[in-house]
């Protein structure tokens, strides 16, 4: 029996479950083709800015015995460089979904705009960046999502999606979910890394990295639960023409089948990508398919959303 795992975000065929998340090895080109020659099955490009950025000091990326803790500040080379490439990355056979991260309404309408003109698949709005000092996450503000998304959805006909940060309180999600109902947001990503927080070295009484005084995003395995709550309370409060990418500590198939029962559509792998590189996903492909097929479950949708009351 072979198993179908592929899905649909935004009326996109996705030939497989798994791709990968922006974040981590998908700033340059050479980046880039590696995830499309890899079983990603599109390709997601780092979020990008007006102009070409550094990033945050070094060090800024941490591995954990669990995950990671990173303050990159959003290097990457700007949004024109990505506009240039999106023939070429479209030329490899995948899906190609930009990600942008303006620091303000008007940076995010101009690349916005921007890509609507191109030949790009689906644009991720990157809502959550937490590793920018001084810039407040568009997500924790309400107003601030509001107004960003009657401009931004307003631009286009290409499939317009925002990645959220992890929100922790019921009120909070029913509050994000009726600011994305008012307009068409065709899907959300959710979770982004759970911002500031620290992480100390007590042999040398000093934070792990360097930005902001330590305080950085977590990543991985910790953050998981915190993913799967996410995803689920958003694909009960979400009409189901709202695709739900789900991403966060998935590093196995089973941890991709359990944000299958959640409710996602469709996942993101980044820290498991950032340290074992791009074999990854067809490893988790190969698992969730093994998993789903001890269970007689044959396509994603025999198992979506479908998780059972305790």
């Amino acid at each position: 029996m072979k198993i179908d795992l592929s899905t649909h975000v935004a009326g996109v065929k996705l030939e497989s479950y798994l791709m990968n998340a922006s974040g981590p090895k998908c700033t340059t080109w050479e980046e880039l083709h590696t995830i499309a020659q890899s079983h990603s099955s599109a390709v997601v490009t780092k979020s990008c800015t007006i102009a070409p950025r550094e990033g945050n000091p070094e060090p800024r990326y941490q591995d954990l015995p669990l995950g990671s803790i990173q303050s990159m500040g959003l290097p990457n080379l700007g949004y024109k460089a990505y506009l240039e490439m999106i023939p070429a990355l479209k030329a490899l056979g995948k899906p190609v979904i930009v990600s942008v991260s303006g620091f303000s309404v008007e940076d995010n309408i101009e690349m916005v705009t921007a890509f609507q003109q191109s030949d790009v698949d689906l644009i991720e709005v990157n809502f959550s960046c937490p590793n920018i000092p001084g810039k407040a996450q568009v997500a924790y503000d309400f107003e601030q999502t509001d107004k960003a998304l009657a401009a931004i959805t307003a631009l286009g006909n290409k499939p317009i999606g925002i990645k959220l940060a992890p929100y922790f309180d019921m009120s909070h999600f029913v509050a994000a979910a009726n600011v994305i109902k008012k307009y068409p947001v065709k899907f959300i990503t959710c979770i982004n890394s759970i911002g500031n927080t620290l992480i100390i070295d007590p042999y040398t009484e000093q934070p792990i990295i360097k930005p902001k005084g330590g305080f950085g995003g977590l990543c991985g395995d910790y953050i998981k639960p915190v993913g799967l709550a996410n995803v689920r309370a958003f694909r009960e409060l979400l009409d189901d023409n709202v695709q739900i990418i789900g991403v966060g500590g998935i590093k196995t198939g089973i941890d991709a089948f359990e944000y299958l029962l959640a409710g996602a559509d469709a996942v993101q792998i980044a820290t498991c990508f950032e340290k074992e590189g791009e074999t990854c996903f067809e490893r988790i492909e190969t698992e969730l398919a093994e998993f789903m097929k001890s269970k007689n479950y044959q396509c994603i949708a025999d198992a979506k959303g479908k998780l059972k009351p305790l």
